[in-house]
C-alpha cells in the first residue's frame, strides 16, 4: 500500500513535470491524479497482457504517466471554468 502511494506521487510529479504552464495543484491534488493515473495505466497496461494492474512494470508506468498528464489537464479545465463562472 505505501509503494502504490509512493508510486502515485512520483507519477504525478512527473506528470506536472512534463505538463507545460504553472499547475496550481497541492501535494495531495498531485497524490490523488497521480494514483488515479496509474490505476488507469495499469488497467490499460494489463489489457495488453503486461501483468497485473498491481505489478510494476515498464509500459503500465507509462501508460499511467500519459494518464496523469491527461488528468491534469482536465483538472486544469475544470478549475478554470470554475475562476470564470466566479467573477
Amino acid at each position: 500500500m505505501i509503494g502504490f502511494l509512493v508510486a502515485g506521487l512520483v507519477i504525478g510529479a512527473l506528470a506536472r513535470l512534463i505538463t507545460p504552464g504553472k499547475q496550481n495543484l497541492g501535494i495531495v491534488a498531485t497524490l490523488a491524479l497521480g494514483l488515479v493515473g496509474s490505476l488507469i495505466g495499469g488497467l490499460i497496461a494489463q489489457f495488453f497482457g503486461t501483468g497485473d494492474i498491481w505489478e510494476l512494470n515498464v509500459l503500465g508506468f507509462v501508460l499511467a504517466v500519459v494518464a496523469a498528464v491527461l488528468l491534469i489537464g482536465v483538472a486544469e479545465a475544470i478549475a478554470g471554468k470554475n475562476k470564470r463562472a466566479v467573477r
